[in-house]
């Protein structure tokens, strides 16, 4: 058999794929919503791509009150790195969308593009896995957390404890799973 070249699909999803069947069962208004959530998604993918261009080139966006300005802007301003990966172990880590770390102060932002309610909740994860890679203790430094959405900044103010639990979760249950893969194996 002579098979076609789809060499240009290679690491590609297609929308109506075989392994996510459950489209199958769909009905048309249905397919409607799950593909208009799935452009929004890549379109999430593509601004936040555009976004971490920005902020490396240091290219600043017009003023005006738009989710993707201030973040960019804010990001430049702060001097952020941005897409940093935070690493505690194979099993716990997460790529921050801008992160800095200065003068005991440890600013971690978040652009959300959908419409979804969100929650600092993955942030206050963010600052667990940048204490626990970095070995600083929660209560020595100041955290300040944003979530950049539906044209606004939320910002807070992070209590220490909360991270310090996360990280304590963190630690307690990368140990769980490794002996859990460890008994697998055996």
């Amino acid at each position: 058999m002579r098979w076609n070249d789809h060499s240009n699909l290679t690491g590609q999803h297609a929308f109506l794929s075989p392994s996510k069947y459950h489209w199958t069962n769909y009905e048309p208004e249905k397919i409607d919503r799950a593909f208009i959530a799935f452009m929004a998604a890549r379109r999430g993918t593509a601004l936040h791509a555009f976004a971490q261009d920005a902020i490396r080139l240091g290219i600043k966006l017009p003023k005006t009150p738009k989710t993707l300005n201030l973040y960019v802007n804010d990001a430049i301003g702060f001097r952020m790195d941005t897409e940093v990966t935070l690493h505690y172990s194979d099993n716990a880590f997460g790529t921050c969308d801008s992160i800095a770390f200065r003068r005991g102060k440890l600013r971690i932002h978040d652009l959300k593009t959908g419409l979804v309610t969100t929650s600092e909740r993955q942030l206050e994860v963010y600052a667990a896995l940048f204490c626990l890679e970095y070995e600083v203790t929660p209560h020595s430094i100041e955290i300040e957390l944003r979530i950049y959405q539906n044209d606004e900044v939320k910002i807070f103010d992070t209590d220490p404890d909360v991270i310090a639990y996360i990280m304590n979760k963190i630690v307690e249950f990368d140990k769980r799973i490794n002996s859990i893969r460890l008994e697998a194996m055996s």
